[in-house]
């Protein structure tokens, strides 16, 4: 057979088409839009270079769909979603949720969260000993406290009512951030190699605090878990609940009171520093700041030896302004804290 030389081949493969000149490589490509770049699709890159079969792939930002169609995967573009291939969520008959039991439309960061995120999380953490019912509960615990909030950012859907006014702004968000990355409109740097350069930041910046919390909720979260489950055994009817050392405990402990049917027994939450004693007053819910039973009014704002003459506890620490938390130098001292609280009058 006879070989063409050098540069007659070098100029066949130029005069292709893009797309067939990208199709020649064998390294993976994953396609995503190009213009202003966003939180959704920023993590949803992130996520899929964590999988192995896209570890080294290619991001290509782009809105030509012939160039879209020859990548292996295309991410919050192409005007399609199929679970395989394409992960876009513009189209108007579009409305895939996580699961039944969200509303919340998926943007791209939740189709792939949604297809990959098993995969995502062990990719992540290898070596965590995990079974299959946990990284089914890590799976959904993830999403809602990480992903969830970025597609209704993507959606435009607020947390909110459309009547209510916040008190004040929140502050800075992950796709705030984002946002802050995409090079100044009067700037210099408008040129696709620097937009491109902001969005690889953007993406590691939006992986790097998601694999924060898959480690958290993986390595920290869930071991609490079976500690806060022997502490409701332990309490019985009591309103007190006792935990050795500090772990994560609020959410555990809302989930088992609504299992066990016993939603609002537990008002105060004792626990060791390490050094020294805790008193925490149980919220109403696990995001509110509205305690149960607050610590007494009287006590609020008072420390070391002012409050321990004051509640007649020795070793007392403080208790905080505004009463959801105190401290004792003792656990003796803290449960007492805790009997007279329960007792004020």
């Amino acid at each position: 057979m006879r070989q063409l030389p050098l540069q007659n081949l070098i100029s066949k493969i130029c005069v292709l088409p893009f797309s067939r000149r990208f199709r020649m490589s064998s390294q993976k490509r994953i396609a995503t839009h190009s213009g202003k770049f966003h939180a959704d699709e920023s993590l949803a890159v992130y996520m899929l270079r964590c999988l192995e079969e896209y570890r080294d792939a290619k991001v290509i930002r782009t809105r030509d769909l012939e160039l879209i169609d020859s990548c292996d995967i295309a991410v919050d573009v192409g005007g399609k979603f199929d679970g395989v291939k394409y992960f876009d969520h513009h189209q108007r008959e579009f409305n895939d949720t996580f699961s039944p039991d969200y509303k919340t439309k998926l943007s791209s960061a939740g189709l792939v969260y949604k297809y990959f995120g098993k995969r995502v999380i062990t990719s992540i953490l290898p070596s965590a000993p995990i079974t299959e019912s946990q990284l089914d509960l890590l799976h959904v615990k993830i999403y809602r406290e990480f992903i969830e909030g970025l597609d209704a950012d993507d959606n435009g859907i607020s947390p909110y009512p459309a009547e209510l006014k916040p008190a004040f702004r929140s502050s800075l968000s992950l796709p705030g951030m984002v946002s802050m990355l995409f090079p100044e409109w009067n700037s210099d740097k408008q040129d696709d190699d620097a937009i491109y350069e902001q969005f690889m930041k953007a993406s590691r910046m939006m992986g790097h605090w998601f694999e924060a919390a898959v480690k958290y909720y993986t390595l920290s979260w869930l071991p609490a878990k079976s500690i806060v489950e022997s502490a409701v055994n332990e309490a019985g009817s009591s309103p007190i609940i006792v935990f050795q050392k500090s772990c994560p405990w609020k959410s555990h402990l809302f989930e088992i009171e609504e299992e066990k049917n016993i939603v609002g027994q537990f008002k105060y939450a004792l626990y060791s520093d390490g050094k020294n004693w805790r008193i925490q007053a149980v919220s109403i819910s696990p995001d509110s700041f509205v305690s149960r039973l607050p610590l007494p009014e009287p006590w609020r704002g008072v420390r070391d030896d002012a409050l321990s003459k004051l509640t007649g506890i020795p070793g007392c620490i403080f208790v905080h302004a505004s009463g959801f938390i105190g401290g004792n130098a003792t656990y003796e001292g803290v449960l007492e804290m805790a009997k007279k609280a329960l007792n004020f009058q």
